[in-house]
């Protein structure tokens, strides 16, 4: 029985390297039903909606979706997308490949964040003119979720370092909760695991990314660290994520519509590629998985490249030798 894949294109380079990663998944021997529907900011435009029902319908009752970019309507699409598929956990490897002139060409990393909570569950007032306020949610269900999936993952991919990320030292209650759920779980579990404020974190990222495994994160630590170990890699286009809950899950790629070059046609199709084979293995299909993203690393490896990376290759041509990697 097909698989049934949800494909949102999104806004920018979106609509670019969306295609790049079907066609790849295209070139396997999986039985995949692709579904396209729409999101973003030239549906707001044109319909007053940036996430139409129809999207959230199709997005649910799929087995997996694909989603590319949103621009200004971001926080009006992903957000819900990912609670529509029911997401608690948002996966973000960053690590370094052959070929590339990283800035930390030792990195491996992945961050797990909690995906439902934190200051972007969206509680804000203006209680004066002039003053405006956030409302900052953590809860110890929420944070026991996310930290027993970043203990399994690291258990079963390998990793031997855990991290968990916060700033109790300030943020009390909220991140006091977190930190103390989460080594709750690690105790519990009889595993090995250091906790780091998340500002101190940030620095020996940069110095020794190596010294670091599996990183759990509240939410907006989560997104800001992983962004920053990106740029350890060589950029946003390399940095694939997966949005994943009890029975759905939601890929994209970490980088955003990048206006700037939409267009184009020279957007670097690896992160929405990669984000596919996270979809390939969360489905079952890990010998496909691992059979992209080794394309994916030779491609990197031996060219051709997108501009971002200093190459002069285009999308089409990039994504055409990961397909005769396979």
């Amino acid at each position: 029985m097909a698989h049934e894949i949800a494909v949102i294109p999104g806004d920018g380079i979106g609509a670019e390297v969306t295609p790049a990663a079907v066609e790849v998944l295209g070139a396997l021997d999986v039985d995949f039903e692709f579904v396209e529907a729409d999101a973003g900011d030239a549906v707001r435009d044109e319909t007053g909606e940036p996430l139409p029902e129809e999207t959230r319908e199709t997005a649910a009752e799929a087995d997996a979706t694909l989603f590319g970019a949103a621009g200004e309507t971001a926080a009006d699409v992903i957000l819900p997308l990912r609670e529509v598929v029911g997401s608690f956990a948002n996966v973000r490897p960053a690590r370094s490949y052959p070929g590339l002139d990283a800035v930390q060409p030792d990195t491996d990393l992945v961050f797990v964040r909690e995906n439902t909570e934190g200051v972007y569950s969206g509680i804000e007032s203006e209680i004066h003119d002039g003053v405006r306020t956030l409302t900052r949610v953590v809860t110890g269900d929420a944070s026991r979720e996310i930290a027993e999936f970043g203990f399994r993952y690291a258990r079963q991919h390998g990793y031997d370092d855990v991290t968990i990320a916060h700033k109790a030292n300030v943020m009390r209650e909220t991140d006091g909760l977190f930190v103390e759920t989460a080594t709750e779980v690690g105790d519990d579990l009889g595993r090995a695991y250091d906790t780091a404020l998340m500002d101190a974190l940030a620095m020996h990222l940069v110095m020794h990314p190596e010294d670091y495994g599996v990183v759990i994160c509240p939410n907006l630590a989560g997104d800001m660290l992983s962004d920053l170990a990106a740029g350890l890699v060589g950029g946003l286009g390399l940095l694939p994520s997966a949005n994943v809950g009890p029975e759905n899950a939601l890929f994209e790629p970490v980088h955003g519509s990048a206006p700037d070059i939409a267009g184009q046609g020279i957007a670097n199709p690896s992160a929405m590629i990669l984000s596919a084979a996270l979809m390939l293995e969360h489905l079952g299909y890990d010998e496909d998985g691992q059979r992209v993203r080794g394309a994916v690393e030779d491609v990197l490896d031996e060219g051709p490249r997108t501009p971002d990376l200093g190459g002069d290759a285009s999308t089409d041509e990039v994504t055409a030798a990961v397909v005769d990697r396979l």
